[in-house]
């Protein structure tokens, strides 16, 4: 199985599919073959290959996601506006690390610090 992420003009991820790897063998499944395959079922659009595992594009595609072709690479939605993107892992973090107190926390953007949650 194969997993391909339809993205629009702005390379956002509309929707992601599974495809067999019968559907789209090439020898094995990759961008061109789940192209074509998508559409020529009548899926048209613009599909790019993602994977669970992250082995490929860093992070498994979500709707709401962004690909960056620089980066090779999807990016989830930035969840707040301090946050810093790992260019390794294409994933956001906090300015400051999340407590390892073992308490459970909440980012709060206004203090741009780690609120110990009532539990």
């Amino acid at each position: 199985m194969a997993y391909f992420a339809q993205i629009d003009e702005n390379n956002v991820v509309i929707r992601v599919l599974a495809v067999s790897n019968n559907d789209a063998p090439d020898p094995a499944p990759n961008d061109k073959a789940g192209n074509e395959f998508l559409n020529s079922i009548g899926l048209a659009g613009t599909w790019i290959q993602t994977s669970y595992n992250g082995r490929i594009r860093k992070n498994y595609a979500g709707i709401g996601y962004k690909y960056d072709a620089e980066r090779d690479a999807f990016i989830p939605p930035k969840p707040c506006d301090s946050w810093i993107l790992d260019e390794n892992t294409c994933h956001w973090n906090a300015p400051i690390p999340y407590p390892s107190d073992g308490g459970l926390y909440g980012w709060n953007e206004k203090t741009l610090s780690w609120d110990l949650l009532d539990e």
